[in-house]
């Protein structure tokens, strides 16, 4: 009886002890509940708010890119993709298959498919090709019953409509590599594209936009449900540019096959109305991803269609530097425009002979009669008086040896020399006979057709420093902010020096025995005034001077001069300023005069208008 009272009191002491634990336990849930429930009920609201409810981007329309005149140049087009959703298929390659016998999908495709299929859960779309025509788009829908899990999705894609003109000033767009992503959440969505060249590179940000944002509604798994808002973005800004299309095309097609570039600019404004460089490429062909063989095609050419030479090709400018060699004599007064150099052939130098391009020479030089014969012998005694530090220094006050500042990539600086520059590029010092030979355009000085184009148009303007742009204004839908006309800083030039070089090159092109006489304007207020310029390329030894120089189509291309010529018109009353340069082209006044002539009448036919409505000096240099 006694050892059943203990089993019994025993019994009661562990019952106790576990309903004691019990009720701890349940006392700690039901603590844990309320905390969780009550205490923390806002925060985990918010958490299952977001766990059904995603936010995603909208890529918003990029700005457009059109000419002066509004002619589109650079839109957007709808681009057609069809996708593939991997788990509303019996098998990935099943539908594959189908759509093969309706597109082309190549095999490098079927890989990429595959390999987003594993990396990617499989309700999520894959983008199978792009850039479908409609009659592709046509196709797949009509058998869309046949193909499980096929979907056409529509987006929008850059579109390039006049091709492969005005490619090198435009650029291209592409896919966002590691070393360009920044902090717009617009790079992380996939196949967003932004500028890679040209304006759409320098204008990218304000043409992309702001991005919009979809809130969806989705399941556990992500999947999604339904759209619950949707914000539209802000579409990009579209940019205006100086150039003139219907001058642009007449331009690339007088330039032809040539590897040749031609600037076109207005001296008083910057507006730059025609930058065409020639071969030039599609810039679509990026834009879908180039292949193979067309990168090889593109990359190999011995005529760089990539190369928009217009800013990027540096030549020796030749003749055309003696504008600048002239100005630098006048202006430090080591020469009067009275002075005059007999020309018999050639020059001596110490031991050795500097050559003018006349076998026979000029005769007696004065300034102008210089420059419209392009006499070396006579620029010769000009540099061996003046020096080519001062030579030098004109040369940069008139744009050349760094950037113009026009507002496009990879602009080259081109290069004017000096004592310095020798010593630190070459380890060398500088020797008489350089000076004379750098100061008619030849031996180390490069410059680009820009440059070109900004020197003569300097010379033109009453010598202010005229800055060139492609951009006129970023058009919004409400404002527009137009380009004003700035003030340019003067280049503490003389007017005296300015016109006594007018003089010269109206000489050149419109007096009997000017060397771009034979490719004269000759329309009553369209006269052109410019400066021819041929350089060499390679050396001309002695043996060929004696035996006679090979004419420059006798020679393989490479080794042939390049063609030059600078020029402004209309002369009485200067708007615009041209420069040509045709690569391995031959003779300046034979090849490129005639090119820029008919440019520059086509320019004047077509801005007549232009031409009388806005208002510039009217004062005649030449009468100083």
């Amino acid at each position: 009886m006694y050892h059943d009272n203990d089993r019994s009191k025993m019994f009661s002491r562990r019952a106790l002890v576990l309903g004691g634990a019990k009720a701890t336990l349940i006392g700690a849930l039901a603590a844990r509940m309320y905390y969780l429930q009550v205490m923390e009920a806002d925060k985990f609201a918010m958490l299952a708010e977001d766990n059904r409810v995603s936010t995603r981007l909208l890529a918003p329309p990029r700005g457009l890119i059109l000419d002066r005149n509004g002619i589109a140049m650079a839109v957007n087009q709808h681009n057609y993709r069809v996708m593939v959703v991997a788990e509303r298929t019996p098998s990935l390659d099943y539908t594959l298959d189908g759509l093969s016998r309706l597109i082309s999908i190549g095999d490098a495709e079927r890989a990429r498919v595959h390999k987003e299929a594993r990396r990617r859960r499989s309700f999520v779309p894959i983008s199978v090709r792009e850039n479908l025509t409609w009659e592709e788009v046509a196709r797949v829908e009509v058998n869309s019953a046949d193909l499980p899990g096929v979907l056409i999705d529509v987006g929008q894609s850059r579109y390039y409509p006049l091709e492969s003109l005005g490619a090198h000033i435009l650029g291209y767009v592409s896919a966002v590599s590691e070393n360009e992503l920044t902090e717009d959440p617009l790079e992380e969505l996939p196949g967003f594209r932004i500028g890679k060249g040209g304006v759409e590179r320098i204008y990218d940000m304000a043409m992309r936009g702001r991005h919009g944002t979809s809130s969806v509604e989705v399941n556990a798994v992500g999947r999604v449900i339904r759209e619950l808002e949707r914000k539209e973005g802000e579409p990009g800004v579209d940019l205006n540019l100086s150039l003139d299309v219907k001058l642009q095309e007449y331009a690339a097609q007088r330039l032809g096959d040539e590897s040749a570039a031609v600037v076109v600019m207005d001296i008083h404004t910057g507006d730059v109305i025609v930058m065409a460089s020639t071969p030039s490429f599609d810039p679509n062909s990026f834009n879908r991803g180039l292949t193979s063989e067309e990168w090889k095609e593109l990359s190999t050419n011995p005529r760089s269609p990539l190369s928009n030479k217009a800013i990027a090709g540096q030549f020796a400018p030749g003749s055309t530097f003696k504008l600048v060699t002239a100005l630098a004599a006048l202006e430090s007064r080591d020469i009067t425009p009275e002075m005059r150099v007999f020309c018999s052939g050639h020059t001596q130098l110490g031991s050795i002979k500097f050559h003018c391009w006349k076998k026979e020479g000029h005769g007696g030089q004065d300034l102008v009669s210089g420059i419209k014969n392009s006499c070396d012998v006579y620029f010769y005694e000009v540099a061996r008086r003046t020096g080519f530090e001062k030579i030098a220094e004109m040369a940069r006050r008139f744009g050349m040896g760094g950037p113009t500042g026009v507002d496009l990539p990879n602009e080259r600086p081109g290069n004017i020399p000096d004592k310095a520059w020798k010593k630190k590029a070459l380890k060398q010092p500088w020797h008489p006979g350089e000076t004379l030979i750098n100061a008619i355009g030849q031996g180390y000085v490069t410059a680009t057709p820009i440059q070109l184009a900004v020197m003569t148009a300097r010379i033109a303007n009453g010598g202010f420093a005229v800055v060139p742009h492609v951009a006129r204004d970023m058009i919004t839908e409400k404002t527009a902010r137009a380009r004003t006309n700035p003030t340019w800083p003067s280049l503490e030039v003389s007017r005296q020096s300015l016109a006594l070089v007018r003089k010269g090159m109206f000489a050149v092109s419109n007096e009997p025995g000017g060397t771009a006489y034979r490719a004269r304007i000759t329309q009553e207020g369209m006269w052109l005034s410019g400066k021819t310029g041929s350089a060499q390329v390679r050396r001309i030894t002695m043996r060929e001077r004696e035996t006679g120089v090979k004419k420059n189509d006798q020679l393989p291309w490479k080794e042939r001069d390049h063609a030059l010529f600078v020029a402004y018109a209309p002369e009485e009353n200067p708007r615009y300023s041209i420069a040509v340069v045709v690569e391995h082209g031959g003779g300046g006044s034979a090849v490129a005069a005639p090119i820029a002539r008919d440019i520059m009448v086509e320019v004047q036919k077509r801005d007549l208008a232009r031409i009388a409505e806005i208002s510039s000096p009217s004062t005649d240099l030449r009468r100083f």
